[in-house]
């Protein structure tokens, strides 16, 4: 029986990669979106289940774990990639905005985790990978809604780690310190010499899904050789 692994928040870039890279692996993949009927063209390719979800809402969470409970069962991985950004002078900030987008990279984070530990935790066993960004470790001028809520989740991370991991649940955060690879963007997107490849992001996710629980890493940064740190 194949093991099954939830992406929340998947879309062209990086979630394609995930769900092919987890479907080569001989994973069952379901990914959701608030959108998914962009998801199909992936879908056909990876033969992933879609579903619809609003990362930021807790009731839509939970449908959508109790679908894919339903569908494929419970999952054994579960990727947090969903991700909202926003900024601009604190002073001109639009507030509703700014609590969406808090909603989604901290809210939406706990709110997923809950429900992946509520079936992890009495199966003694599970990966939850986090999807980071270097916001999360140092703050940017005109950028206070995003570190917020990246920082809110590096913290999210770490408590997860320290409760679950005497229960063989790893959790790891992700940091992408970096621009990634998306050549319909255009500039400073299409270059491959400066920015992330999101099928070699995936291939650290799946490695991290495999560590054995001896070597576990809690937190990894993955960023191009040109980028600054």
């Amino acid at each position: 029986m194949n093991k099954i692994a939830l992406i929340v928040g998947a879309g062209p870039g990086l979630g394609a990669s995930l769900a092919r890279t987890f479907q080569r692996a001989g994973y069952d993949v379901a990914v959701a979106s608030r959108h998914p009927d962009a998801l199909q063209g992936m879908c056909k390719e990876t033969g992933a289940r879609h579903f619809a979800c609003d990362a930021s809402d807790a009731a839509s969470v939970q449908d959508l774990f109790t679908q894919v409970d339903a569908e494929l069962g419970a999952p054994d991985l579960v990727v947090y990639n969903a991700g909202a950004y926003t900024r601009g002078p604190i002073a001109e900030l639009d507030l509703d905005v700014v609590r969406s987008t808090l909603s989604v990279n901290g809210w939406g984070a706990l709110v997923v985790a809950r429900e992946a530990a509520r079936r992890m935790i009495p199966r003694g066993s599970g990966t939850m990978l986090f999807t980071g960004a270097s916001a999360g470790l140092k703050g940017f001028a005109e950028s206070a809604p995003f570190a917020m809520g990246k920082f809110a989740l590096r913290g999210l991370c770490q408590s997860l780690s320290r409760e679950l991991a005497p229960k063989n649940v790893h959790v790891v955060h992700v940091v992408l310190d970096g621009m990634i690879l998306q050549p319909e963007r255009g500039h400073p997107y299409d270059n491959p010499d400066t920015t992330l490849h999101p099928e070699e992001i995936a291939r650290t996710y799946l490695e991290l899904s495999r560590q054995h629980n001896s070597a576990w890493t809690y937190e990894i940064e993955l960023r191009p050789l040109v980028e600054n740190f």
